[in-house]
C-alpha cells in the first residue's frame, strides 16, 4: 500500500493529471509504478516490446534512433514532466521506436500501456483528456524529429560539397 501512496503523491505532483478527477488519478496510481535510473542506464531499446508510457519526474533522458546508413541519432532529450513512450497508446505501435538512456540519475512514472489503454476506453472523459495530451506530445515530437532530419540532411550535404570530400585519390 505504501507504494500506491507514494505513486499517488507523485502523480499529484504532475500537472498532466490535474484535469482528471481524483478517482481517476487513484486508478492510475494502481496501474503505475515508480522507476529509478542511474546515469547511463538504458530504460528501453529500439525494438523492445512496448509496455509502459513513462512520465519523467526528475532527471534527463535522451532518445536515440538508428538511421540505416547513418547510425544512431539523438532525436530528443526529455526533461522533467516530458512523456516517453507515448506511441504505445496508439493502436499500431507495439514495439519501441527509440532507445532511451538516462543522462543523469532519473525518476520516472511507468503507466502500464495495456492497462492505460483499457482505462482510457472505460473512462471516456479521462480518456479524452489523456489522448488530447498525447496528441500534443506526438505533434511536438514529430516537429522536433522533422527539424533533426533537416539538420542531418544539411550536414550531409555540407560534407558532400566540402572540398575535402570532392578530392579524388
Amino acid at each position: 500500500m505504501a507504494q500506491d501512496d507514494n505513486t499517488l503523491r507523485t502523480l499529484h505532483r504532475i500537472p498532466w493529471f490535474n484535469e482528471l478527477n481524483p478517482a481517476a488519478v487513484e486508478i492510475l496510481a494502481k496501474i503505475a509504478s515508480i522507476s529509478f535510473l542511474s546515469a547511463g542506464e538504458v530504460l528501453f531499446r529500439e525494438g523492445d516490446p512496448e509496455n509502459c508510457l513513462f512520465v519523467l519526474v526528475e532527471g534527463q533522458v535522451t532518445l536515440h534512433t538508428h538511421v540505416p546508413g547513418y547510425g544512431d541519432v539523438e532525436i530528443f532529450t526529455a526533461e522533467p514532466l516530458d512523456v516517453i513512450g507515448w506511441s504505445g497508446l496508439t493502436p499500431v505501435v507495439r514495439q519501441r521506436t527509440d532507445t532511451a538512456i538516462a543522462v543523469v540519475p532519473s525518476m520516472l512514472i511507468c503507466l502500464k500501456s495495456e492497462l492505460l489503454r483499457q482505462f482510457c476506453e472505460e473512462d471516456h472523459e479521462s480518456g479524452y483528456v489523456f489522448y488530447r495530451r498525447i496528441a500534443n506530445v506526438a505533434a511536438s515530437r514529430l516537429l522536433t524529429t522533422r527539424l533533426h532530419l533537416f539538420e542531418i540532411i544539411r550536414a550531409h550535404n555540407e560534407r558532400a560539397q566540402s572540398p575535402a570530400a570532392s578530392k579524388s585519390d
